[in-house]
């Protein structure tokens, strides 16, 4: 009579633990870049149709099975070509929000360099936008921490002056050439105006969120930067920080909030 040994353990390394571990975050990285998009229903689709192809080999159905074999297949490939957006934003956010600015990778993660931080002029900012939002002039005011912003600054006309609010309701008036578009502010100094933001792709949006919103939304889902925004049609004032809008500022609470979040940026 034979006897048959089944192993009472499953011998697990550190490595295996680690593997999961990265394999998890990168797919709820991925997940939270889709969330939202139309990408997710593709996605959706495509796990859909992997779980087809198992039941169809497990019942081993031939002919079918092999039909959705070539397709799966060739599954790497249409993957990116399908998400090349959603591949790109990532690789984004892997360079701006996990490097800081003025540090390669490795500095970045073994943090050798002491970051010198220095203080935003909040009140100017905050008066700026206070008077903007009397006139219900539309701006968009971006104040980087410690992603690098620099290819969108690019975008933009360079500036490099202090911060000013004059200088800030000047550059949104309306008669303005350089009203449309974002400002970015770094160091203390406004950088440059007139700058193109990513758009957030999220569908999930209330429908009252204009461009400047879905602006502001699409820059802090890719990186660290806070956003201000007035809305040209209402006057209020909302701060977009990671992904999120704080919608309907009071404008006397404005400094006391921009003072918080770039406390430990």
């Amino acid at each position: 009579m034979g006897c048959f040994l089944t192993p009472l353990f499953i011998h697990i390394r550190i490595l295996d633990i680690i593997d999961i571990f990265i394999v998890a975050f990168l797919l709820y990285q991925f997940y939270l870049l889709i969330r939202g998009t139309a990408a997710m229903n593709i996605f959706s689709g495509i796990v859909l149709l992997y779980v087809v192809w198992l039941v169809v080999k497990a019942l081993n159905m031939e002919l079918l099975g092999s039909i959705l074999g070539q397709v799966i297949g060739v599954g790497v490939i249409a993957l990116i070509i399908l998400f090349q957006q959603e591949i790109r934003k990532f690789l984004l956010i892997l360079g701006a929000k996990y490097t800081s600015k003025g540090k390669n990778a490795i500095e970045s993660i073994l943090g050798n360099e002491p970051s010198s931080k220095i203080l935003i002029d909040t009140e100017s900012i905050s008066r700026a936008c206070t008077n903007l939002s009397l006139t219900k002039t539309g701006a968009l005011i971006v104040i980087a921490r410690n992603s690098n912003l620099e290819v969108y600054a690019e975008t933009g006309d360079i500036i490099n002056a202090n911060i000013s609010a004059r200088l800030l309701e000047n550059i949104f008036f309306k008669n303005s050439p350089l009203h449309d578009g974002a400002v970015i502010i770094d160091n203390n100094m406004i950088v440059a105006a007139r700058c193109v933001l990513p758009i957030s792709e999220n569908l999930n949006l209330p429908p009252h969120f204009g461009m400047r919103h879905k602006a502001a939304l699409g820059l802090t889902e890719a990186t660290d930067a806070l956003v201000i925004i007035v809305s040209e049609e209402t006057g209020k004032i909302s701060i977009a920080d990671n992904g999120r809008i704080d919608y309907d500022i009071n404008p006397d609470e404005l400094k006391h909030k921009l003072d918080l979040k770039l406390m430990n940026r």
